[in-house]
């Protein structure tokens, strides 16, 4: 596990510790290049191990190269530029008056040139030191991360993201249906992506939602988009489309809050990260400081998105992601003990969702057996959406070209073609601006 001290760290290893199937996960080996944030991890897992008979043995190290050698699956997950640099995205973009989101909008592009120099040589070095490994790709943004790392890796390298597994299952609790039995048209790259139905025994039940304003209203997107939104597009799309949809709103909450995203977690973790690497803690200690935290987080995602839309608190049901740890356990078993299983992934696309190219990494649904992940043949993206993400591919396409030639020309390119970066000029403010910030720009040129 690269970035093995980040926080989300015990929602896999908890999702491995479940697994008794044969051939399950008997080691996990922890790299992480901060030794404090990797002590309390291992202390956290410790916490969770222990009531469990025959619990995956962990191991930490702050040596990549040890960490991938004879690794079966590599599950990535860093932050280039930690909290601190997140917060900084987010601070320097809305100064510029532009959404600092750490996916989306210039924030997305901050990052991601920062990101994608790292993931590229992180790639090349599972090539050489683990080749037969598959690697799993949590590290945002997602899609363009994961379409970096697949020059070196090529499909054995799949991005996962829990927002569209549980879209679809907050959909069809509304529906009455056993996601299980549902077959989700999802589509779009991640972040950018839409349910265009929800399919039981061949008949789409989505219409009968989209008809029904109060159901529609009674759950997180719903009273994000209005139901009024949602009919009108015929779809209920990626909480993250807020964004885009009601973007001067959603910038403007985010101004006048107290505090942005970034350095709210950043706060929120120095304190977890001290609590749970202090000396002489008791047994359980450091996990229940890790559960405090992550509820406190949970309650609090998207709160400027819901404030701007009048949305309210969330409720308990929609506190309840996708988990995206659940995700990665089924594409593992998928895999290793060739269990087919339909997933929401991202991959190249191989030409499916038109009009982007084979090489384009997108969000959809594959079919995953021993021989990796198989993106479906899904219907042709209705034109207010194809805008969108043609739009946001060509942005990832500009930042893949500047993190590989060091062009500040290019990383220019991308914030100006991003949709809701409105300015050529502030584009060239953003490029000077981060790169003052961040020692991880200097390569631009």
């Amino acid at each position: 596990m690269l970035g093995g001290g980040g926080f989300r760290v015990p929602l896999v290893y908890g999702a491995l510790l479940g697994d008794r199937g044969e051939g399950r996960v008997r080691h996990v080996t922890l790299y992480d290049e901060d030794p404090g944030r990797l002590t309390a991890m291992t202390r956290v897992l410790a916490d969770q191990a222990a009531p469990v008979p025959d619990a995956p043995a962990v191991t930490a190290t702050g040596d990549l190269d040890e960490a991938l050698r004879g690794a079966d699956f590599v599950f990535s997950a860093i932050r280039v530029g930690g909290l601190d640099g997140r917060a900084a995205d987010e601070r320097i973009a809305l100064g510029h008056g532009v959404l600092g989101q750490e996916t989306v909008g210039a924030g997305g592009i901050a990052y991601g040139l920062r990101t994608v120099p790292v993931a590229r040589e992180i790639a090349r070095r599972i090539a050489r030191t683990a080749p037969d490994a598959w690697t799993i790709n949590f590290t945002n943004p997602a899609g363009l991360v994961t379409e970096a790392m697949a020059e070196e890796l090529g499909d054995r390298v799949i991005g996962i993201c829990d927002s569209p597994v549980g879209l679809g299952r907050r959909i069809a609790r509304l529906l009455g249906v056993d996601p299980r039995d549902a077959w989700i048209d999802y589509a779009g790259l991640n972040h950018l992506g839409w349910v265009r139905g929800l399919r039981v025994r061949g008949r789409d039940e989505l219409p009968r939602l989209l008809a029904d304003t109060a159901t529609l209203e009674s759950f997180e997107e719903g009273r994000l988009f209005g139901a009024d939104w949602l009919r009108s597009l015929g779809a209920v799309p990626n909480e993250y489309l807020h964004y885009y949809y009601f973007n001067r709103e959603t910038v403007r909450a985010y101004q006048e809050a107290k505090q942005t995203r970034g350095a709210f977690l950043r706060d929120q973790q120095r304190a977890f990260y001290a609590e749970a690497g202090r000396p002489g803690q008791p047994p359980g200690a450091a996990l229940a400081a890790w559960d405090r935290t992550r509820a406190e987080r949970e309650a609090t995602y998207m709160a400027e998105n819901r404030e701007a839309a009048g949305a309210g608190e969330r409720d308990a049901d929609d506190l309840e992601s996708g988990g995206y740890e659940r995700v990665a356990l089924a594409l593992m078993r998928a895999i290793a003990r060739d269990e087919r299983a339909t997933l929401i992934l991202n991959v190249r696309g191989r030409g499916l969702l038109a009009p982007l190219d084979a090489e384009a990494v997108v969000e959809v649904p594959c079919l995953v057996d021993a021989g990796g992940a198989h993106p479906i043949a899904v219907d042709p993206l209705p034109d207010h959406a194809t805008g969108l993400v043609t739009s946001v591919k060509a942005v990832e396409r500009a930042v893949l070209a500047a993190a590989a030639g060091g062009s500040r020309a290019d990383a220019v390119k991308a914030f100006a073609l991003h949709p809701l970066v409105d300015s050529v000029t502030v584009a060239r403010r953003l490029v000077e601006d981060y790169a003052a910030e961040h020692p991880g720009l200097a390569y631009l040129r």
